[in-house]
């Protein structure tokens, strides 16, 4: 499969402009060093809502002469207009893979995530333990793409409550109405914009609950989206954020930090081997005034960093290292473990006795938190049970979805 390198559109075109002119900006920027050939083009971000039909044509018609294999764009009323307009509206497809569900199929069963789409993870393992009973008022603390919120919705049979809960504005709209339409309604489900660290507010306003989920980390719609920032993969501002309307992106966080900083941020956590140099070579060429304000720009540092590296698979090392490190800035910019600390922390005081919790992570630090709050818990009697040993996703589900590879579930089970 091809790399994608985003094309970043922000604006209008200026009077005069037209789209032959931003096609030769574009060629002019790029062809010289071949930073797309034989690469696919995706053209992203708020511009191009500004753009018409004919505009992006005029573009994407000039595209091959950067040397990329080919260029995408966003599907939008605007295109469904045009096809409607051509007499060919029966063959439009919006950008959402739900509506396609024998093209989902095919991409799943090679092992891969439709794009735009979150597969939940260690569905059977989580309702197995939550035993959902109809008539329980339960809480999904990271509502995601609410794949696991809707199999929840289902075991209550009509009856109770599900509060899902979200720190992203962009994703919670989607999800909302993406569960609405499978027929659960504001009696049943309710969706809240709010960090899970806050769960103590819901539960004074919503009362307590008899189970609880959280699934921790970054949901595949984000990955996937260079807009947001998540991925090495895909160029896009070097962002992170899981709300970006709050905080500093990355971009500007890695400014701020002193070179000791930076390398216990990698160090603590994504236990990255190459701390030390990494944080060096970040730090001094921020220092020295040059920019890191994309994802890859940060992968090149990341790159040449390692160039001492001559093993035959080096490509790999290096994006593995590349994924350690944007899962670190990652973590840092939304303090996820302090939020993780809190959460665990107010998490029985929101249960009902004999209330029962599951909580999905993916790094060895989110895990030894959940951890270490369980068997605390547990010896100070606050849960009556707390799982022994970590549970982790079957080899046939790892197959279907290789972001579960990483997965550890651990639960616990409030005294009564």
């Amino acid at each position: 499969m091809p790399d994608v390198v985003g094309v970043y559109l922000t604006g209008s075109p200026q009077k005069g402009v037209g789209p032959q002119d931003v096609a030769l900006a574009i060629i002019g920027a790029i062809f010289a060093n071949g930073y797309v050939n034989n690469k696919v083009m995706e053209f992203v971000g708020d511009g191009v809502d500004n753009l018409s039909a004919d505009f992006r044509i005029g573009i994407d018609v000039m595209t091959t002469e950067t040397t990329c294999l080919s260029s995408i764009w966003k599907t939008d009323n605007t295109i469904k207009e045009f096809y409607d307009i051509h007499g060919r509206v029966n063959e439009y497809k919006e950008l959402n893979p739900e509506k396609y569900p024998e093209t989902i199929e095919k991409v799943i069963s090679k092992g891969s995530t439709p794009a735009g789409m979150h597969i939940s993870i260690m569905v059977d393992e989580i309702l197995e333990f939550l035993d959902i009973q109809p008539g329980q008022v339960g809480l999904d603390c990271t509502l995601g793409y609410g794949g696991h919120t809707s199999k929840m919705l289902e075991k209550l049979e009509g009856q109770g409550h599900v509060y899902g809960l979200d720190i992203d504005p962009i994703e919670i709209e989607k999800t909302t109405q993406r569960i609405r339409n499978k027929g659960f309604d504001e009696n049943i489900f309710t969706s809240i914009l709010i960090n899970f660290r806050n769960i103590d507010e819901v539960s004074q306003k919503y009362g307590k609950f008899d189970f609880v989920l959280a699934d921790l980390g970054v949901s595949s719609m984000q990955i996937d989206n260079p807009e947001r920032g998540f991925s090495y993969k895909k160029e896009g501002p070097l962002d992170l954020r899981l709300n970006p309307k709050m905080g500093k992106p990355a971009s500007e966080i890695l400014k701020e930090l002193s070179k000791e900083e930076l390398e216990n941020i990698l160090e603590e956590n994504s236990d990255e081997p190459y701390a030390d140099i990494l944080a060096k070579n970040i730090y001094s060429f921020i220092r020295s005034g040059m920019e890191v304000e994309t994802t890859g720009q940060l992968y090149k540092i990341i790159d040449k960093t390692l160039n001492f590296i001559e093993d035959k698979n080096r490509k790999d090392l290096v994006n593995k290292t590349a994924a350690r490190v944007f899962q670190a800035l990652r973590i840092e910019v939304n303090q996820e473990f302090e939020v993780l600390h809190e959460f665990v922390e107010k998490l029985p005081k929101i249960l009902n006795p004999g209330g029962r919790v599951a909580i999905l992570t993916f790094h060895s630090g989110e895990d030894r938190i959940v951890k270490k709050a369980f068997k605390e818990m547990k010896n100070s009697g606050i849960y009556d049970d707390v799982c022994r040993n970590v549970i982790r996703p079957s080899k046939e589900e790892c197959h279907r979805n290789s972001r579960a590879k990483s997965t550890k579930m651990r639960w616990a089970i409030k005294a009564k």
